[in-house]
């Protein structure tokens, strides 16, 4: 029995759907209670000791954190692989994998502060978007780079690299930066949009959109506290967005990583 919990948006638990469906594995999802909130349920803090998504809960033990989700799905599940057998072409994933979920994470993160929290409006929200727009840029430039002449960034099959970077395009690609059309990386795009593993991933966001309308007044009021870890909080303040910080911890609604919690 393999459950997974999760958020339809989050594109860590995106690459772990991908990544089991891609096996064939079978696995149900949840999504934890009181996610965001601020006030993470002990249960859940104990299976993931940041408080995040996605969890992977096999035979009742939890495995926390993607990256590591994805190693042991590849150490359990060894076929169809994922990862390329040359080692310099696995250390080339993991680096895609590493970029995709720091870098490129916290710019689709912050262009989701201001669509959907409204935590910049105005001039400050321009002029954010402006510097997520030339980062994705350059950004889609490097990825370019990495996939080099072949339908995939492993070459001729799909696999770890893939499914690490399609959140983040199709993530980004919903706020208007899409890849330039007639790329490489956009003829990617339209590939990887059309693996069944993937189609699934995105439908669930995408149908869980619909929510998101609600999110900035319950933001306001403090009952949704949004994660300011490691990287996003750097590209908040370098892209000029200190002032959301500053009011995000004056009225009380953004939060950061607390410790582990101690099973007894």
């Amino acid at each position: 029995m393999i459950e997974l919990l999760e958020h339809p948006l989050s594109p860590y638990a995106q690459k772990v759907k991908i990544a089991l469906a891609e096996k064939g594995v079978p696995f149900t999802v949840r999504t934890p209670d009181a996610m965001g909130s601020g006030a993470t349920p002990a249960e859940f803090r104990a299976a993931s000791p940041r408080g995040e998504v996605p969890v992977l809960f096999v035979e009742g033990t939890p495995i926390y954190d993607s990256t590591i989700i994805l190693e042991f799905i590849e150490d359990r599940f060894p076929d169809p692989p994922l990862l390329p057998r040359d080692p310099l072409a696995r250390a080339a994933a993991r680096t895609i994998e590493e970029v995709c979920d720091t870098t490129y994470e916290a710019i689709n993160w912050g262009l989701s502060e201001i669509a959907w929290f409204r935590r910049a409006e105005g001039e400050l929200a321009e002029k954010l978007k402006a510097e997520a727009k030339g980062q994705v840029g350059r950004l889609h430039a490097w990825l370019e780079s990495q996939l080099g002449d072949g339908p995939w960034f492993g070459g001729e099959t799909f696999g770890w690299a893939d499914l690490c970077v399609a959140p983040f395009v199709q993530g980004s690609a919903g706020y208007e930066l899409a890849p330039a059309e007639g790329s490489k990386l956009a003829d990617w795009l339209g590939r990887v949009r059309q693996r069944p593993s993937v189609a699934a991933a995105f439908k669930a966001a995408r149908d869980s959109l619909a929510a998101m309308s609600q999110v900035a007044g319950i933001v306001e009021r403090g009952q949704f506290k949004r994660q300011y870890r490691d990287h996003r909080l750097e590209w908040m303040i370098r892209s000029g967005g200190v002032e959301v910080v500053l009011k995000g911890l004056e009225k009380d609604n953004i939060r950061f990583n607390g410790e582990p919690s101690v099973q007894s």
